[in-house]
């Protein structure tokens, strides 16, 4: 009896030592509680999920998945703590959703790259693009100016030069066939293919909708040298986190290199 209670009366000066030094169970509790990662469907729901069954039980990292299907709550819920971390921007998006919210985010390492393609369901060669033609781009900021590039990178419009600044439909100084540029929200673009002559559309949304980047795209973004890497995303001072820094090697690893090139073949391309 005597040895039990000097074992708890030991117990609990440690723990009011801890709280008096800063710490306490909060503390020490912090990294054996689920890592909750907000992520967009595919890839990257489908990338953590390889990781959650195969590689996390061995890092000791419990991972919890949040599903997105859109670009805007994702932030929205790491900025209120709902999430530890998320994983589906890129970094021009992370900063202009910064500029726009206040959102105080660090970004780590790039992961991996979706190429933006430009799709149709009516159309086999860009060259074949009518006088007139109705073309669906991404709505927000960041997308619709990769999509704008990519246009004018294939001939089809010349862009205004914005200098440091993400070029919009305004920017769009020349316009040989009179193409008529609507923006949708990102996730609705493949929906719209029925109804445009052309859309573009973002590597995950055109995988959703059983789009192959490699076969079926009109034109794709070059990878190489290509500043929209997605990566892990997490609150400013959040990164020495251990679960987060477990994750963040984790999805730099070999075996998910080799799950991104064998699961994806070409439309989702490592950066690391």
């Amino acid at each position: 009896m005597r040895s039990r209670l000097t074992s708890l009366l030991a117990a609990s000066a440690a723990t009011a030592l801890l709280a008096a030094c800063g710490g306490g169970e909060a503390e020490l509790s912090a990294a054996d509680e689920p890592l909750q990662v907000g992520a967009s469907p595919v890839p990257h729901a489908e990338i953590l999920r390889f990781i959650e069954e195969d590689l996390a039980a061995d890092a000791g990292l419990d991972l919890e998945i949040v599903e997105f299907t859109d670009y805007v709550q994702p932030n929205v819920a790491l900025d209120d703590g709902s999430l530890d971390a998320n994983y589906f921007q890129t970094v021009p998006y992370l900063e202009e959703q910064e500029a726009s919210a206040g959102y105080d985010f660090t970004a780590l390492a790039p992961v991996h790259v979706e190429p933006l393609g430009i799709y149709s369901e009516s159309l086999t060669d860009l060259a074949a693009l009518p006088d007139g033609g109705t073309v669906a781009i991404p709505n927000d900021p960041t997308n619709a100016a990769r999509a704008l590039r990519l246009l004018e990178a294939n001939g089809l419009i010349t862009l205004a030069d914005t200098g440091d600044a993400a070029p919009t439909s305004l920017d769009v100084q020349d316009n040989p066939k009179d193409l008529q540029i609507s923006e949708v929200e990102a996730a609705q673009v493949p929906r719209s293919l029925a109804d445009v002559d052309i859309a573009v559309i973002n590597g995950n949304y055109a995988i959703e909708a059983d789009l192959v980047p490699a076969e079926d795209a009109l034109a794709l973004e070059e990878a190489e040298g290509n500043p929209n890497a997605n990566l892990l995303v997490v609150r400013a001072g959040d990164e020495d986190d251990q679960r987060i820094q477990q994750l963040e090697e984790l999805l730099h690893s070999d075996e998910v290199r080799q799950f991104i090139e064998q699961t994806y073949e070409g439309a989702v391309i490592p950066a690391f």
